[in-house]
């Protein structure tokens, strides 16, 4: 088996970078092309993976160690006022886990930003300078 990109998680999101997980998974990290949030998709390559459980467990360990991490660097460099971690797939089984950074000014605040609006896709040039400061912040 292959891995296949959901086509609904390609149309939404930027291809950020892709990590190692483990030997054997690597994990892509996509950009959520909505202008009003700071929004990461993690997607373990693993054919047919719905559930975490399905994951090797070196792969799973990894995943929210850097979730971790990575949402700390975020949250701080942000100042955002909570992070959101979550694994829905109700209508993209795929799994995929969002980190979204929340601020109490942000469209949806309080409420979960799933459902809430419409997204507000990114210009070329707001897209350019969000994906470089994700890059620099992030990646060594």
């Amino acid at each position: 088996m292959t891995f296949t990109l959901d086509e609904r998680l390609r149309a939404d999101t930027h291809h950020l970078t892709t990590l190692a997980l483990s030997e054997r998974v690597s994990c892509q990290v996509r950009l959520f092309d909505d202008t009003r949030y700071c929004w990461l998709v993690f997607i373990p390559e693993y054919p047919e993976c719905v559930e975490l459980f399905e994951l090797p467990d070196t792969a799973q360990q990894a995943l929210w160690r850097i979730l971790a991490e990575w949402g700390q660097c975020l949250k701080g460099h942000f100042n955002a006022d909570k992070l959101n971690v979550a694994s829905l797939g109700n209508l993209v089984p795929q799994f995929h886990v969002h980190l979204v950074l929340r601020f109490k000014q942000d469209p949806a605040w309080p409420g979960p930003v799933w459902g809430h609006s419409p997204a507000e896709p990114m210009t070329t040039e707001v897209l350019a300078g969000r994906m470089e400061e994700l890059k620099v912040l992030l990646l060594p």
